[in-house]
């Protein structure tokens, strides 16, 4: 009776001292497999936030133990810091910006960020160049001696009107500068305070849309050879045709570059994680291309377009897949 009672307790014990291994392993493994990964984006009212949102969905649903959330942000310079510090792993910035941090130039000079990775570019966000028909300006030649919005100052707009101006041999010293957002250059341009105007957006742009609401609108084209040049000198740019009917009541194609919003990792996304994100992204891109219109244009054959930097190497292995 004694030895029975033993053995129950022996028996007992030992189903304890099992279970509690059992959940032990089972904690260690769902603590080594915990993923918790940070996507910084951009305002709630952009492109950034929804697409980024639903990167974080995707990457949930499809990569076992992955906590992952799209904060918003300042956007693309923003992004780059954050990235820099770790407060985000992961991050969507246009890829002339990456270009400037990663080479210690413009906004990031003496200021070179290191350890970054490009995962994949996203879509084209286009360098326009818009003047009124009545102007008279048909090339982005004929910008010298006029007044032109060239974006914020020290902006990726400002660095794009100027790399692209330099193409045509037109200097600041041959404009009138003027650092004005977007709604600021449209008003300016309406009222006829400005003759031309620079913006960086995905078309069709709503600032653009709403000086063609008032006044019949051109834009200015960035012809092959000058594209090509500015490609040669400044990586990040890619050739985009703007179709006929982007604008109401301007019926060209037009010619132009564009710089690419893209997703950039810093050293916490090592090449298994790098390979297993980018595998889940684009393997789910319907789910990312409903997010926003912008989106739409992801394409699996065109992620590694104007890309500003080294890939990470398991994001390279699945585009080689």
């Amino acid at each position: 009776m004694k030895f029975t009672g033993l053995k129950k307790a022996l028996l007992a014990g030992l189903a304890v001292v099992a279970m509690a291994a059992v959940l032990t392993g089972c904690g260690g493994d769902n603590a080594a497999e915990k993923k918790f990964l940070n996507i910084g984006t951009g305002g709630t009212a952009g492109t950034y936030y929804p697409i980024g949102g639903a990167m974080a969905e995707v990457l949930n649903k499809d990569i076992p133990g992955m906590n992952a959330s799209a904060q918003s942000t300042g956007a693309s310079v923003a992004n780059i810091n954050m990235l820099k510090d770790g407060s985000v792993d992961l991050a969507i910035v246009q890829n002339d910006i990456t270009y400037y941090a990663v080479n210690g130039t413009e906004m990031f000079k003496d200021k070179k960020v290191e350890g970054l990775k490009g995962i994949a570019t996203l879509y084209p966000e286009t360098c326009q160049a818009v003047t009124l028909e009545s102007s008279g300006i048909k090339s982005i030649a004929d910008l010298k001696g006029k007044k032109v919005a060239v974006g914020a100052a020290g902006s990726g707009v400002e660095a794009n009107a100027r790399q692209i101006m330099e193409a045509y041999g037109v200097t600041y010293n041959d404009i009138q500068v003027q650092y004005l957002s977007f709604a600021e250059a449209a008003s300016a341009l309406k009222d006829g305070n400005i003759d031309a105007a620079f913006l960086t957006a995905g078309y069709p742009t709503s600032a653009v849309q709403d000086i063609a609401s008032q006044h019949k609108v051109r834009l200015l084209p960035v012809e092959a050879s000058k594209a090509d040049a500015l490609i040669a000198k400044y990586p990040f740019y890619t050739k985009t045709v703007i179709p006929v009917g982007t604008y109401a009541g301007f019926d060209e194609e037009v010619p132009a570059v564009s710089v690419m919003a893209m997703l950039v990792a810093n050293d916490k996304v090592d090449d298994k994680l790098g390979y297993e994100l980018t595998k889940a992204l684009f393997k789910n891109l319907d789910r990312i291309h409903a997010a926003h219109a912008a989106a739409k244009a992801i394409l699996k054959e065109k992620a590694l377009e104007g890309m500003p930097l080294p890939v990470n190497a398991g994001a390279e292995k699945f585009f080689k897949e």
